[in-house]
């Protein structure tokens, strides 16, 4: 995609309300090239089904993670989340993205890897994911959630099915957002969960203070995908692994609404 102006077009095919278009129009005139950066290169014709699943992962990157000595269980929840769908029957109609908070080296506009398949899904490690930014959460929602419209727009434009899974990582509450709030994310995931083809989860690890059930439901994540573990190795590991059976099933299910009636994590 070339320009801001075709990604508002792609935008206005994306299916959803008048409101959550307008929003995401919005959030692309403002952010579009950090959005555009995480819509990658792969094409229809690089999918060999007739369906495609977007996993994508929205990592916090900011000091606190690592203050709070969980980075690599950050990246250890990552690899295993694409290991996991990796295992599956429908891998190859997986595709995956990374990306994080904040800007950081070695990423582009925040993107670790744009959508690609599970076997070109970069592994965390110590080189690539070394918190130490911000946590401008509802800016970075909103770019990642507007660059999930846009991408199942692409493929549904082509004749592909898309569905979409989507994972907010953080241990902190919104700090440093300059272009968007809780109301307007809202407005975007409650436009993407109409369509009853996005599962949108919230993760927030515990930092003693902040009530991360209210933070995700003021941005419209639903309480049965909001998990919020304490700040140990074993709650956080405990969380991942959920996230990652939830990114399974999901691969799995024929509709989103049987996991949804299942109630989520409870499922």
């Amino acid at each position: 995609m070339s320009s801001t102006a075709n990604l508002t077009a792609l935008l206005g095919d994306a299916g959803l309300d008048d409101q959550a278009t307008q929003t995401m129009q919005l959030a692309a005139d403002t952010m579009g090239p950090a959005i555009m950066a995480g819509l990658g290169s792969v094409k229809l014709d690089d999918i060999e089904s007739s369906e495609v699943l977007l996993v994508t992962q929205l990592l916090d990157d900011s000091g606190s993670i690592r203050f709070g000595s969980n980075a690599q269980l950050v990246r250890d929840g990552h690899n295993l989340i694409i290991d996991s769908l990796k295992a599956t029957k429908q891998s190859a109609a997986v595709l995956a993205s990374c990306r994080y908070l904040n800007d950081s080296r070695g990423t582009d506009h925040g993107v670790l890897y744009p959508y690609r398949t599970l076997d070109g899904a970069e592994r965390l490690d110590s080189g690539n994911y070394d918190p130490m930014g911000g946590t401008p959460l509802y800016d970075q929602t909103a770019v990642t959630l507007t660059g999930v419209a846009a991408k199942m727009a692409e493929f549904e434009q082509g004749g592909v099915a898309a569905r979409a899974v989507t994972v907010i990582v953080t241990d902190g509450a919104d700090a440093h957002s300059y272009a968007q709030d809780a109301a307007s994310v809202r407005q975007m995931v409650a436009g993407l969960l109409r369509t009853e083809a996005h599962i949108i989860i919230g993760m927030g690890i515990d930092d003693g203070y902040t009530d991360f059930h209210q933070v995700f439901r003021d941005m419209g994540i639903l309480d049965e995908w909001i998990l919020t573990p304490g700040n140990s190795p074993s709650e956080i590991r405990r969380a991942f692994q959920t996230v990652s059976q939830s990114a399974v099933r999901a691969s799995q299910a024929a509709n989103f609404s049987q996991l949804t009636g299942m109630g989520g994590f409870g499922g």
